[in-house]
């Protein structure tokens, strides 16, 4: 079974949501906050969840693994 993360706690969304979101023609970051409204309340997220709408976006869908080391890699950045 694969694992989820959640990138966006106050909307509960997933990396999952965002790679669906990107494979299925979503082709802005902002077209995805107004459809799944990630990022739009507190706003901790916003670069996580960007990251992992961009990745998604380059590799046609990122899977729930790859959104995981996309975040992974953002915070031993920051």
């Amino acid at each position: 079974m694969r694992s989820i993360m959640i990138v966006c706690v106050c909307h509960r969304v997933s990396d999952r949501d965002i790679a669906i979101a990107a494979s299925s023609g979503c082709r802005s970051f902002e077209a995805l906050q107004d459809d799944l409204r990630v990022g739009t309340a507190c706003g901790a997220c916003r670069d996580c969840a960007c990251a992992v709408f961009e990745e998604s976006r380059v590799e046609g869908g990122a899977s729930p693994a790859q959104g995981m080391a996309v975040a992974a890699r953002m915070l031993l950045a920051a």
